[in-house]
């Protein structure tokens, strides 16, 4: 379905003047709407074909838009693009999305699909925090209650956020003791340094019976229009029910949960 030009209107709703505003409000929108990630660069002629109309009423749409400053003119090729008016636009509702609210529906889609129990967890300082959860429909499940807080370096939720730092921040951490890691020598903090970068690397952490030999983990990250690490999805289910296929079913799911909630922030 195209947008249409007012000239192509039925002749009742032209005398209409709020159905005539509503239909120029959609001819608006649907021009902002024409560009795309992988066509951010267009000229009259390509708007004028993708939405449907008339190129002198595309060319009227852009002079007012770009009066607005939602789209601004390339002087060399005299093509357009979406402006930064747009992004101001954006910014009230960008500030006011909740991360819980947006990953809800996701983490309930991932607990469905895995049977186990999903979580979102933020991180404060040096601890991992439950702020949401959807239990496993099995009768033996793990839950967490909510504001539980995790240190412990095997954490998978707690590796995805120290997996973020720098080496030098993770170190102090470690040497001060916010985060517990039995056994701490030069040579174990090396080695879980090494693995935290094999974290960052695959977009996932395991804790496969680590911090409870009744207990499997894996969270992903979850990051908001800026790159930042916002939250991670956690993934928590009784150790006799996966075995090392389902471990990577179980990793593989939880990282695109973690990738669909990223998205609905505009991450990437």
């Amino acid at each position: 379905m195209t947008a249409t030009d007012g000239a192509d209107l039925p002749e009742d709703t032209l005398d209409n003047g709020e159905s005539r505003g509503i239909s120029v409000l959609r001819n608006g929108i649907a021009v902002l709407r024409a560009f795309a990630v992988d066509e951010p660069l267009l000229g009259v002629s390509e708007i004028a074909a993708k939405v449907g109309l008339h190129k002198s009423t595309v060319s009227r749409i852009l002079a007012t838009l770009e009066s607005e400053g939602l789209v601004d003119r390339d002087p060399s090729t005299r093509r357009f693009r979406l402006g930064l008016g747009v992004i101001a636009m954006a910014g009230p509702l960008l500030a006011d999305l909740d991360v819980r609210r947006v990953a809800y529906p996701v983490l309930h889609d991932l607990s469905r699909l895995t049977g186990e129990t999903s979580a979102l967890m933020v991180w404060d300082g040096g601890e991992a925090v439950c702020v949401e959860q959807v239990p496993s429909s099995h009768q033996v499940k793990h839950t967490t209650p909510l504001g539980t807080r995790y240190n412990t370096a095997a954490s998978s939720s707690v590796q995805v956020f120290l997996a973020q730092l720098e080496p030098f921040a993770v170190r102090s951490l470690l040497m001060k003791g916010a985060i517990d890691l039995p056994g701490l020598t030069e040579g174990t903090l090396d080695a879980y340094l090494v693995r935290l970068g094999d974290v960052a690397d695959r977009g996932y952490a395991t804790n496969y019976g680590e911090t409870s030999l009744e207990e499997v983990g894996v969270a992903a990250p979850v990051f908001d229009h800026r790159g930042d690490a916002v939250a991670a999805v956690l993934l928590s289910a009784p150790r006799f029910r996966v075995s090392t296929d389902q471990l990577e079913l179980l990793q593989g799911a939880v990282k695109r949960a973690a990738a669909d909630i990223t998205a609905r922030l505009g991450g990437a």
